[in-house]
């Protein structure tokens, strides 16, 4: 029987590192078990600018800036090409920070977990937890590492599992949203044309009339490309990922434009139906992180920046329960209260995004009353209880409503058969070689 450990989590991704770093600093004996041997292959690419508090204390700035791009702003645009707007992080409302991180998720998942290790976490790759067992004072893990099984004790239990949510499962507390059952589709390409400049770091969105595209330049020549449709349309294509992948990819002019000397470099991947939420966010011995917690949509690259924040928080209020118990059901009250107000923002955000008319407004951005400004902020994460970015997000949504009836912003098709960018279409790109 192994010692009892302060708290054990489950799952070495963003969430489970960040918390591991914070615990182990704080003094706390914690251990990671990650089922998978790092670096391995994930989306969610693009950082936001509001985790770069959470870097600095985490202690990892230098790191990303000697691995990974700079991010200096995002770029929304219709698929018809009438509707462009492209957003400088540092002109949001009350920025703090200009840039945030283009990353290859498989290297920088590893340097943070590797940081965690450095800090005085212990961690177990290659480790799956087998089962669990729930006590008054603790919890007991049965892991497995190749052909050895052990039992774990731990004071409490994080869960970062991701999607798979081991304790939310345990506790069939997941709930899908109906609303967003949406399969997408990605790849990496080496190559693509993007812009010159700061604006060559921008991550590009595009958005059709029935899906939405993303183009995320990870290095001075790779590119990830992916796509995000209703399932149903994605059954209803009766095509292979690759297939669908590169037809959306051909049928846009967005993207294709871009696609001359494009190569494919990696496998396609996909993922379905990913969109939910678990209705607990903790109980006496044990929180949700992370995608563990709930997972909402790819668009708007918050992902990453929720496994940061709540890895963080989720760490801290943990350690001071351990220091006061009695403490302890108010402190993880707390954490749920924040976590779940964070993640219904941007449920509201993601609602409105698939409305053609936030695409008409979003891309036709006013500054009057600094609405401009104020949807920049919340593209970099800026999701502070400010009073002022709350009433011009409300007076944001309002446009949206009134768009559906009133031309306030002008109309756009979403259509990339209207589109005026090109005149032609490259007769072939390399975009369609496979690996």
């Amino acid at each position: 029987m192994e010692s009892l450990y302060d708290v054990a989590i489950i799952g070495g991704g963003p969430s489970g590192s960040t918390a591991a770093t914070f615990l182990a600093r704080l003094g706390r004996k914690v251990i990671v078990f990650e089922r998978e041997k790092f670096p391995r292959f994930r989306i969610g690419e693009s950082l936001l600018p509001q985790s770069m508090d959470a870097f600095e204390r985490l202690g990892v700035v230098e790191k990303l800036e000697s691995k990974f791009l700079p991010k200096y702003g995002a770029e929304i645009t219709t698929s018809c090409g009438t509707g462009r707007v492209k957003n400088l992080f540092r002109n949001g409302l009350g920025a703090k920070h200009d840039r945030a991180y283009q990353v290859t998720r498989s290297d920088f998942d590893k340097m943070m977990l590797d940081h965690a290790a450095e800090n005085g976490a212990t961690v177990m790759e290659e480790t799956s937890v087998e089962s669990l067992g729930f006590g008054p004072e603790e919890v007991e893990l049965v892991v497995k590492n190749g052909g050895e099984t052990k039992k774990i004790r731990a004071r409490y239990l994080l869960d970062c599992s991701g999607r798979g949510s081991m304790v939310g499962n345990y506790f069939k507390l997941r709930r899908s949203y109906e609303n967003l059952k949406k399969f997408s589709v990605f790849a990496h390409y080496e190559n693509v044309d993007r812009d010159e400049g700061v604006e060559g770091t921008f991550i590009r969105l595009i958005r059709g009339r029935d899906r939405w595209f993303w183009m995320i330049p990870l290095t001075a020549t790779k590119m990830s490309i992916g796509i995000v449709m209703d399932i149903v349309d994605f059954k209803a294509l009766k095509q292979t990922p690759e297939a669908a992948l590169d037809q959306a990819i051909r049928e846009q002019p967005q993207i294709w434009s871009r696609m001359g000397e494009a190569t494919r470099v990696t496998e396609v991947h996909s993922a379905s139906d990913y969109s939910y939420r678990n209705i607990s966010l903790y109980g006496d011995r044990w929180l949700l992180a992370g995608d563990a917690a709930g997972f909402i949509d790819p668009i708007f690259s918050t992902g990453v920046f929720l496994g940061i924040r709540s890895g963080e928080d989720a760490a801290h209020a943990l350690d001071q329960a351990l220091k006061n118990p009695r403490s302890r059901s108010s402190l993880f009250k707390k954490y749920e209260r924040d976590l779940q107000r964070v993640m219904n923002l941007y449920l509201r955000f993601v609602n409105n995004w698939y409305k053609p008319q936030f695409a008409e407004v979003i891309t036709h951005p006013v500054n009057n009353l600094k609405l401009a400004a104020t949807g920049n902020a919340v593209l970099a994460g800026n999701l502070s209880n400010s009073f002022a970015v709350w009433w011009r997000m409300e007076v944001f949504y309002l446009v949206v409503f009134l768009q559906r009836y009133l031309p306030l912003c002008p109309r756009v098709s979403l259509n990339p058969k209207d589109c005026t960018v090109l005149s032609s279409r490259p007769s072939k790109a390399k975009a369609v070689a496979r690996v």
